[in-house]
């Protein structure tokens, strides 16, 4: 039905880019790496997609005429986080200078930012695991009121909060503040993220009530040409809150790999002329960060289960992209993103594969959507579309 279906595996990263030591990510293989923790993975659709002819993954040979095109991408922002990542898989070059705090925002911010939103105090401020620190200062949380703040390698300011102390809409309100009225210039923060949890003393959990607050893209994307020459965008997940819902007429918000796949098969059979962008963000949030290789595998896994269902609904006038937008190793001691090169998987029906080789830009990836329907663009990239 003349659909391109765009799935981006969050944090399904394959082999560290040439200048991964500089970000502190040397030997970095999220794929490779997981798949010898585990003992190999188990992927056999994705295996005669053609993703163990892209590089060495235990488990997943290469094999002789795979059913899609394969390749890998190479990031050239800077970078290695969400926004940068989907930004450039948009068609962009981010050459946005974002703001980085890896010893914690600094006294004159966070006065202002209690100032502005009227909270009394903060915890934490310092570069943090999500989990780690409502386990450290949850009970203090509880007891004080104060809503605790922390950062990552990436560019955020999230904010932890339970759910009986700070109600989310008084969290997000107090987000709203921050990325309207806080983080303003010079100061450029990609993403403020709300981040509720609930549960008691020792037993701590983030629910799936989080909340993105982003800033614009710094120019027109993918999404944004598709709908300004009426074809229909739809964006699945964490698509809406990394493109700040922008260029996006049909937002399907999703709390697991699983509802986002679900909506990708409805999609497949009700969409037509449509560009259905989703994110599966389960495989970067709870085992990445987490660095949890066998959970990780075995969502991997249940994506793998999942395509032929997808591709069973695909016709010779569809397309498919499966990609990634970073790292995240698992098996290294940091629990932040990695950064690495992202596989490439281009799927056409009835058309024969190729070797795409190492595309130098993810922005590749938006270049052949415009061409698919065949939209005059200034994108970056160059595409691969035959």
């Amino acid at each position: 039905m003349n659909n391109f279906f765009f799935i981006v595996l969050d944090g399904v990263g394959i082999g560290e880019l040439p200048d991964a030591a500089k970000y502190g990510d040397k030997g970095s293989n999220t794929l490779y790496n997981m798949s010898k923790v585990v003992g190999g993975l188990y992927l056999p659709n994705m295996k005669n997609l053609g993703l163990g002819n892209i590089a060495e993954i235990i488990g997943v040979n290469r094999i002789d005429n795979p059913s899609a095109s394969f390749g890998k991408m190479q990031e050239v922002s800077n970078g290695k986080d969400s926004t940068t990542g989907h930004w450039e898989l948009g068609g962009l070059y981010v050459d946005t200078n974002f703001s980085y705090f890896p010893d914690g925002f600094p006294d004159d911010l966070i006065n202002k930012f209690l100032n502005l939103t009227g909270c009394k105090g903060v915890l934490g401020n310092k570069a943090a695991s999500g989990t780690e620190i409502i386990k450290d200062l949850g009970d203090e949380h509880v007891k004080t009121g104060y809503p605790i703040v922390y950062t990552s390698a990436d560019s955020v300011f999230q904010i932890a909060a339970h759910e009986k102390v700070i109600p989310l809409e008084r969290l997000y309100e107090i987000c709203t503040i921050t990325r309207e009225k806080v983080l303003i210039h010079p100061v450029i923060i990609g993403r403020v993220i709300a981040r509720p949890f609930v549960g008691s003393s020792g037993n701590y959990t983030r629910t799936t009530n989080r909340k993105d607050f982003s800033l614009d893209p710094p120019s027109d994307t993918i999404l944004d040409l598709l709908l300004k020459n009426r074809i229909d965008t739809v964006a699945v997940g964490k698509i809406n809150d990394l493109f700040n819902y922008r260029g996006i007429k049909i937002r399907e918000k999703t709390k697991s790999n699983t509802e986002g796949c679900e909506k990708l098969i409805e999609y497949s059979s009700k969409a037509k002329n449509s560009f259905i962008m989703a994110n599966l963000v389960d495989f970067d949030v709870y085992f990445g960060h987490r660095n949890d290789p066998q959970g990780f595998s075995k969502a991997l896994m249940q994506f793998d289960d999942f395509l032929p269902s997808l591709l069973d609904k695909l016709d010779e006038t569809d397309a498919l992209i499966i990609t990634a937008d970073h790292g995240n190793d698992p098996t290294t001691p940091s629990t932040d993103h990695s950064r690495e090169y992202v596989p490439l998987l281009f799927y056409r029906k009835g058309f024969s594969s190729k070797n795409l080789g190492i595309r130098k830009t993810f922005s590749d990836a938006a270049k052949t959507v415009a061409d698919f329907f065949r939209i005059n663009n200034s994108l970056k990239g160059t595409s691969f579309l035959y």
